[in-house]
């Protein structure tokens, strides 16, 4: 068994929906009631969540977005490239990972409201990072769009979209 395949074991993780592997690691028990939330929300939400994330050069986390900001913390393997557009339309992007020297950061948060997806910069690698989400994350705040709705909404970034995107 290869190293990404214990990691996939070992920490039990389930493919996601944007692509990689993930687990729930943390959950809060205390809420943030619908009447305390932005009338963006659909009912209650946890104070705060926490996943484990993996990424491997043979996939990608595919441009998608929720209403909650985003932490993400790099723990281990390759760095990744976390590219972010914002609802002006703006394209960034953020290399996480450990060499601080050069210019990776090894914890980013991603403004709530922003398209985000993320890639593995090595080769034959993989990368395992932590998100952290509060309000805490639900299913009902996730958007993932088609490459061709995207599109329409940035027709500046086809090129950026088309990359971290399915069809």
């Amino acid at each position: 068994m290869n190293k990404i395949d214990t990691i996939i074991k070992k920490l039990d993780l389930s493919p996601h929906p944007e692509g990689g592997y993930f687990k729930e690691t943390y959950r809060s028990v205390g809420e943030i009631k619908a009447d305390s939330l932005s009338s963006d929300y659909k009912g209650s939400r946890s104070y705060s969540t926490c996943i484990y994330f993996l990424l491997t050069s043979n996939n990608f986390s595919a441009f998608h977005r929720i209403k909650q900001d985003e932490i993400w913390h790099f723990y281990d393997g390759s760095p990744l490239l976390l590219h972010i557009i914002t609802p002006e339309g703006l394209y960034i992007k953020h290399r996480i990972g450990w060499d601080i020297i050069n210019g990776e950061i090894p914890q980013f948060v991603v403004p709530g409201g922003c398209w985000f997806g993320a890639e593995v910069v090595a080769d034959e690698a993989y990368s395992l990072v932590g998100c952290t989400v509060s309000p805490g994350f639900s299913f009902d705040d996730f958007e993932l769009k088609p490459r061709n709705e995207l599109i329409e909404l940035f027709p500046h970034l086809e090129k950026e979209i088309s990359h971290l995107t399915h069809d």
